[in-house]
């Protein structure tokens, strides 16, 4: 009598069971067949990458730079970082056991993510927030667990943080986004203090996603790490500042010991950056004409986002 078969796929891990695409890939996707649209649906900065940027990395593919970089990323990117973070927030890392390169801004994530979580943790958020922090949480084996922020402006509490603490009973992480993507809600330095203050003599670890920190326009960006940093890993990188989100450059910075585990979970993953990428992210973060890119592309945004507040404004809309 002839059998069935067993399906291949009855054996596969079942982690990714239930999950689908990127559903802002999906949206965009849809909203690029309307034609004569302004899509908003992607972070996709509309500048192009700097020209002293492109030549960097050029340069960088005529000179053979085709073997193997450290895992962690060259040296010199690593300091280029670190100053980078004293400069702009004044924030101190060491270069050499606190700081990594990654594959972008999503890459980091997912090595915190995976150097901290065990199956069945959870991962508190404020909502609404990244939707790809959501399945980056679930195929870690973990929960996340959502506070509902409509009702403060979007703006994530301390009450509201004590609340989540509460309703979980194995929270390993707390992740947050400021600059926020998608409301825009940003903190100041009391706002994040407090939030730190509910955090401080816990054993909860903060991912604080700051990949937009540069695109502060109304008082100074303060870091989660300014704050916590024994307790903080922070995310960012050159997508969002350089317009470089197709050369997929990011940085992680944390404590040395957690570091250590997560350059690990970094290394296994992707091994390394490409060469040619981080000699463009090593102009972008540190030349002086670098850091001006940042500001001229801020500005612009700056009147943007005036025009369109101005115009909402005009036609009775709602805005913040």
């Amino acid at each position: 009598m002839p059998t069935t078969k067993p399906s291949l796929l009855q054996n596969l891990d079942h982690t990714y069971d239930g999950l689908g695409a990127n559903p802002i890939r999906v949206f965009d996707a849809e909203a690029s067949k309307i034609l004569h649209v302004i899509k908003l649906s992607l972070g996709e900065p509309d500048f192009n990458v700097p020209e002293h940027v492109k030549q960097a990395a050029i340069a960088s593919i005529n000179n053979d730079e085709s073997h193997y970089g450290p895992s962690n990323g060259w040296p010199k990117l690593r300091q280029a970082a670190a100053d980078f973070l004293q400069d702009r927030y004044d924030l101190t890392y060491d270069p050499n056991t606190e700081v990594a390169i990654t594959v972008g801004a999503t890459e980091g994530l997912h090595a915190a993510l995976d150097t901290l979580l065990n199956p069945g943790d959870q991962v508190l958020m404020p909502s609404p927030t990244f939707s790809l922090y959501d399945q980056l949480v679930r195929i870690n084996g973990a929960e996340p667990v959502y506070v509902d922020t409509s009702s403060t402006g979007f703006v994530f509490t301390p009450e509201q943080l004590r609340a989540g603490i509460a309703k979980c009973d194995h929270l390993k992480v707390v992740l947050l986004n400021f600059p926020s993507n998608p409301t825009g809600v940003t903190y100041n330095e009391a706002q994040v203090t407090a939030l730190a203050d509910v955090l401080r003599d816990t054993d909860i670890a903060v991912i604080s996603d700051e990949i937009y920190s540069e695109l502060t326009y109304e008082g100074t960006h303060y870091s989660f790490a300014k704050a916590l940093p024994e307790q903080t890993l922070l995310i960012n990188g050159v997508s969002k500042s350089h317009a470089m989100t197709g050369w997929r450059i990011g940085f992680i910075a944390g404590p040395a010991e957690l570091m250590r585990r997560v350059s690990l979970a970094h290394a296994f993953n992707v091994t390394s950056a490409s060469n040619p990428a981080m000699a463009g992210a090593y102009e972008a973060l540190s030349t002086e004409a670098g850091r001006q890119d940042t500001l001229a592309m801020k500005a612009e945004y700056l009147k943007r986002r005036d025009f369109v507040v101005k115009k909402n404004a005009g036609d009775g809309l709602r805005h913040s």
